[in-house]
C-alpha cells in the first residue's frame, strides 16, 4: 500500500470545503449559497468543517481543476489546520482528484463522492443499501488507484473517507464488474417486488400522491404532519433516503397513499439517478406529485429548477404538480404576504408551514380537488358472478360504496370519463 493511501486511511474528521466558481457571463447560482450547501453536506456526515471558501477561477485547469495559485494557496492551510479531507464542490475527473491529493498530501473527494458518502451513511433498507453500493461501485470503477471499503460496515457510509479495514481489500475492474452485475440482478428483483406491491395497491385503488422536492425542503416534516407519523425529519440535508408510504384520508373521505421520497439536489450524480430508479418509480407511478419547496430559501427558484430537471430526467416534464410553498413561518410579515398573494392567483400553489401546521388543510383540499378533476361518480349494478367486471372497476376506479343484495351488488364508483366509456363497452351486463 502506498504512503498516500496510508495517510488517507488515517484521515482526520477535520475538513476544508471549497466551491469552485467559474467566472463567466452566464448567470449562475449564488456561489456563496452553493458553498453553504456544500458545508451542510459535509456536516451531514459529521465532518468538522474548519474552513470553507469560494474559489473563483476563469477556466478549468485539466490537471487539477483549480488554478496553480489556488492549489498552492491552500497547501499551508491544510498542513497547519491538520485537515484530513478536502471537499471540492464539483465533479472532478479521476486525474484531477489524484493530482490534488498528491499536491495537498490529504484525502480529496468531489461533490459526487460526498453525496455518495451521505447516501451510504443514511440508507436504512436493504434496497437503499443496494442502490448506494451500485452507485458507489460505478463511481469507484474509474478511481481504482484507491482501495475500496465495500461500504465498510463499521462506520456506514460509502467508504471514501477511509475507515477500519480499508487496507484489507484491493479490487480490480473485473471484481467490481462482477459485483455490479449481481447488484443489478438483486435490484431487478426489488423492482419486481415493487411492481407486485403496486398491483396489490391498485386492487384497493387508493391514488398515490408523491412528495418531491429539494433536499431539506421539509418533505418529511410535511409527511409527518399530514399522516401523524414519526418519519425522521431533521434540519439536515438528505435526512430521508428510503421511501415511506402511509394511507391518509382527504376531506372528501377519499383515501390516498402518501409517499415521502428522497430529496433532490443540484448536480445530482447521474449514478444516483440511475441507481435509485426503483425508488423513484414511486414518483413515476404516482397519480399526483406535490412539489414541496423551501420558500424561505434565497435559492428557492434555482432549487425549483433543479427539481424540475430531475423530474424531466425521469420523463415527467409534462407533470403538473401542486406546489407546497413551505416554511411560511420563517418569513417576515411582508414576505409572507407576497407568498400568500401569489397563491391566491394560482390554485396549484399552497402556502403552508409543515412545522406549525398552517395551510396544511388547504393542501389536502387542493389534492382532493385535483384528484377529482377528471372523475365523476357513477352508480352501477353488477352481477356478483361477473368477477371480471368487479375486478376491472376496483382496478381502474375508486369504489366509494358497495352494497350486496342477493346475486347483485350496487356500486358507487368514481371513474374517469374515458374509463367509464371503456367499462360500458367491455362489460355489457352492467347498467347505470
Amino acid at each position: 500500500m502506498t504512503g498516500e493511501q496510508e495517510h488517507v486511511g488515517g484521515s482526520t474528521g477535520r475538513a476544508l470545503v471549497l466551491h469552485p466558481a467559474i467566472v463567466s457571463g452566464v448567470r449562475a447560482r449564488d456561489p456563496e449559497l452553493r458553498l453553504e450547501e456544500a458545508v451542510g453536506l459535509a456536516e451531514a456526515i459529521e465532518l468538522d468543517v474548519v474552513h470553507a471558501e469560494t474559489v473563483r477561477t476563469k477556466k478549468v485547469r485539466p490537471s487539477t481543476f483549480l488554478g496553480k495559485g489556488a492549489v498552492d494557496q491552500f497547501t499551508d492551510l491544510i498542513e497547519a489546520q491538520e485537515i484530513g479531507v478536502v471537499i471540492v464542490d464539483t465533479a472532478l475527473a479521476p486525474i484531477q482528484q489524484r493530482n490534488l491529493e498528491r499536491a495537498w498530501n490529504t484525502k480529496v473527494i468531489d461533490r459526487t463522492g460526498l453525496i455518495l458518502e451521505i447516501f451510504g451513511a443514511r440508507a436504512r433498507t436493504h434496497e437503499g443499501r443496494l442502490q448506494v453500493e451500485l452507485a458507489a461501485l460505478n463511481y469507484q470503477r474509474s478511481r481504482l488507484v484507491r482501495s475500496w471499503t465495500h461500504l465498510e460496515r463499521q462506520r456506514g457510509g460509502a467508504g471514501f473517507l477511509g475507515g477500519p479495514g480499508e487496507s484489507q481489500l484491493e479490487i480490480d475492474r473485473r471484481l467490481i464488474g462482477d459485483r455490479i452485475t449481481r447488484l443489478r440482478r438483486e435490484l431487478d428483483e426489488v423492482k419486481r417486488t415493487r411492481t407486485l406491491h403496486r398491483a396489490a395497491r391498485k386492487r384497493v385503488p387508493y391514488p398515490v400522491v408523491a412528495l418531491v422536492g429539494y433536499t431539506n425542503a421539509g418533505k418529511s416534516t410535511l409527511f409527518n404532519r399530514l399522516t401523524n407519523s414519526a418519519v425522521m425529519a431533521q434540519d439536515m440535508l438528505f435526512a430521508t433516503l428510503d421511501p415511506t408510504m402511509r394511507s391518509l384520508e382527504l376531506p372528501s373521505g377519499r383515501n390516498i397513499v402518501l409517499s415521502d421520497t428522497v430529496g433532490f439536489i443540484s448536480e445530482l450524480p447521474t449514478q444516483l439517478v440511475a441507481a435509485f430508479q426503483a425508488t423513484l418509480e414511486e414518483v413515476l407511478e404516482a397519480d399526483l406529485i406535490v412539489h414541496v419547496r423551501d420558500i424561505a430559501s434565497p435559492d428557492s427558484e434555482a432549487q425549483k429548477s433543479d427539481v424540475e430537471d430531475v423530474l424531466a430526467e425521469l420523463g415527467l416534464e409534462a407533470a403538473r404538480p401542486i406546489e407546497a410553498l413551505n416554511k411560511l413561518d420563517v418569513l417576515d410579515a411582508e414576505e409572507r404576504s407576497v407568498v400568500e398573494n401569489r397563491t391566491t392567483r394560482d390554485p396549484d400553489s399552497i402556502a403552508l408551514s409543515a412545522l406549525a401546521g398552517a395551510g396544511c388543510g388547504d393542501l389536502l383540499e387542493a389534492i382532493d380537488r385535483r384528484l377529482s378533476e377528471n372523475r365523476h361518480v357513477v352508480n352501477l349494478d353488477i352481477d356478483l358472478s361477473d368477477g371480471a367486471a368487479l375486478a376491472w372497476l376496483y382496478s381502474h376506479g375508486e369504489v366509494l360504496e358497495r352494497q350486496d343484495e342477493g346475486m347483485e351488488t350496487h356500486l358507487v364508483v368514481a371513474l374517469d370519463a374515458v374509463d367509464e366509456a371503456r367499462f360500458r363497452n367491455q362489460f355489457q351486463n352492467s347498467r347505470a
